[in-house]
């Protein structure tokens, strides 16, 4: 059955960036106009009534700042949470991330209902970590609340798609004064301080169609409500049409340019680390299932790595034994002496017996190109009011 979702997903995404022409794609793609329109004027009266006050947000009393996007897929969220929950555990404030828990695995049917006939909360917050020690695998609290919790042993990870019930326990429980909200632009109930945008250089807005048509979650000229406004995926020379464009639609928010740099590499299993070095010249094969894997792919060559198999599977794919099996062997055949892959995926890879290569996956991090002052100028702002 999860294999069939990724195939209509797949067949889709083909849809939706013009790569399939025939029949069935040109129906599907005006179907898909029609049901994005509708979906524009849901987004835009949500937001009205929450301007205007005919739904409420709700205030926790506490620092709450979200980090998010216009689009959906991968403008690299990630790596900017854990940057700033780093800045802001060194300046004392005590952090949390509540995440949704994209693709986690929630509770059965049965239990649901056991909960409900009980008066129970059937999805009470999930912690991921306590800020001590993680609690959860990647399975039951998803992707990125994992990798966020595995990175950050001093800050509180909580999953639950209401944010304003995680909060409320992040708060209570642990005495959190500083709450993160992992892809919150769209995320109106909790009230934000500050919000952050991502906007991905190399595909910033799509075709610039809504959902489902496009990859937008809401109107480009939204952008206005942002606070801050990275540019990620950035070359070292700017991004000088993409910053005018920017700034045309958000005169006031700071705008900040950076990338996601590789820092080392690590067993998926062990957690060893090795130089970035030692992929030079190394026959390698690369697998992946995340939203845009070619700029995974680049990197490995960039970093001088002889690129000779990969595979690519949809965003989020939980990898099987079987499958983990095949493309090791694969791999021997085409004569690769290891195999890569990102830290995302890693987290989703089951553990294997086998071990006839070994396996790495890329450790992320982001480097800031220009407005380095005023990322450090968002971390005063948020801990000194």
């Amino acid at each position: 059955m999860a294999i069939r979702l990724e195939q209509i997903e797949t067949y889709v995404l083909s849809v939706i960036e013009d790569r399939r022409q025939d029949v069935g794609a040109r129906w599907l793609s005006r179907l898909l106009l029609a049901l994005s329109w509708l979906y524009r004027g849901i987004v835009q009266s949500r937001l009205f009534l929450y301007r205007h006050g005919v739904i409420r947000h709700h205030s926790l009393g506490c620092q709450v700042i979200s980090i998010g996007n216009l689009t959906v897929g991968g403008t690299g969220k990630t790596p900017i949470a854990e940057a700033f929950a780093r800045a802001l555990v060194k300046q004392g404030r005590k952090v949390a991330i509540l995440s949704r828990g994209y693709k986690s695995e929630s509770p059965p049917f049965w239990q649901k209902v056991l909960h409900m006939v009980r008066r129970v909360d059937w999805d009470p917050p999930r912690v991921v970590s306590d800020g001590h020690s993680l609690l959860l695998d990647s399975a039951s609290s998803g992707d990125e609340p994992f990798m966020l919790a595995s990175n950050l042993p001093n800050v509180v990870v909580i999953v639950n798609k209401n944010r304003v019930k995680a909060g409320r326990y992040a708060v209570k429980k642990f005495g959190c004064d500083t709450l993160l909200l992992d892809d919150g632009f769209q995320y109106m109930a909790l009230k934000h301080r500050l919000d952050l945008v991502l906007v991905d250089r190399t595909n910033p807005f799509g075709n610039r169609q809504m959902l489902p048509r496009g990859i937008l979650r809401e109107p480009v000229r939204n952008i206005k409500r942002a606070s801050y406004l990275f540019i990620t995926k950035s070359r070292t020379s700017g991004e000088p049409d993409l910053r005018a464009e920017l700034r045309a639609l958000n005169p006031t928010a700071e705008i900040i340019e950076c990338r996601h740099s590789a820092k080392k590499l690590q067993d998926v299993f062990s957690r060893d680390q090795h130089p970035l070095e030692k992929l030079r010249d190394l026959p390698i094969a690369a697998i992946s299932g995340i939203a845009q894997p070619k700029g995974f792919e680049d990197e490995l060559v960039r970093l001088g790595a002889k690129l000779l198999y990969h595979k690519r599977f949809a965003d989020h794919h939980r990898y099987s034994q079987l499958e983990i099996i095949e493309f090791i062997n694969k791999s021997l055949e085409r004569g690769a002496q290891a195999i890569v892959t990102t830290e995302k995926d890693a987290v989703r890879f089951p553990n294997i017996e086998r071990r006839d290569l070994p396996m790495y996956f890329l450790r992320v991090e982001i480097e800031l190109l220009s407005g380095v002052e005023d990322f450090y100028g968002c971390i005063q702002r948020i801990c000194f009011r």
